[in-house]
């Protein structure tokens, strides 16, 4: 009889496989070229193994993605009380980026993910879900913020205009990033980091300079 603990893990090493294997053929075919049928097959399974591990072919593209952003939410509810809203967002972010080097993301590696932040980009398709779940992100980090700084998120729109900006730098920054052929994690994390090092003066300060 074959034991809980046994069954989990072959139910995850299944899942890793679907999602490696499918994005792998992602990359290769291109998204929409790409069935179900040919994944499972590809992992040596039914496409009824696929559907109880994902609900469509979609869930499984944006897997990479969404790993990075349970992981980001985790990692913000356990920063330390006394950094700021920004502070507390950018070391989330530097812990989840270190667990993507790690690989110990549900399917997701440096490499992997960069291609496929490239793929999205380019496929209408799973770009519009893809924003469609970014302003979910937003919302869900929003009242995390507006719980650890104690505020009302019904009269008190702050939380949601730093995260809003915080977005918002992270998507500039990472559409350069992903055209770069020589792209890699280390380099977006510093050039995103330098990016909000820089916000405040250059959003608010006096733009002009001054004439020679």
């Amino acid at each position: 009889m074959t034991s809980p603990g046994l069954r989990q893990r072959k139910r995850r090493r299944t899942r890793e496989q679907l999602i490696r294997t499918a994005l792998r053929l992602f990359l290769a075919q291109g998204y929409e070229h790409t069935t179900v049928e040919q994944i499972a097959e590809a992992v040596e399974v039914h496409p009824r193994t696929f559907f109880r591990h994902f609900a469509s072919k979609e869930e499984v593209a944006l897997t990479p993605i969404s790993s990075i952003d349970e992981a980001f939410l985790a990692a913000l509810e356990t920063r330390p009380g006394h950094e700021n809203p920004l502070q507390a967002m950018s070391g989330a972010f530097r812990a989840v980026l270190e667990h993507v080097r790690e690989d110990e993301l549900d399917g997701v590696d440096g490499a992997l993910q960069m291609d496929m932040m490239r793929l999205v980009e380019r496929t209408p398709g799973l770009l519009a879900e893809y924003l469609r779940r970014s302003e979910q992100m937003e919302e869900r980090l929003a009242r995390i913020i507006a719980t650890r700084e104690s505020v009302d998120m019904a009269g008190d729109f702050r939380p949601q205009f730093i995260v809003a900006v915080f977005k918002a730098v992270g998507r500039v920054v990472s559409r350069v990033w992903y055209l770069r052929a020589d792209a890699d994690l280390q380099a977006l994390s510093l050039t995103f980091e330098s990016a909000l090092d820089s916000l405040g003066p250059e959003l608010f300060g006096d733009w002009r300079r001054p004439e020679a």
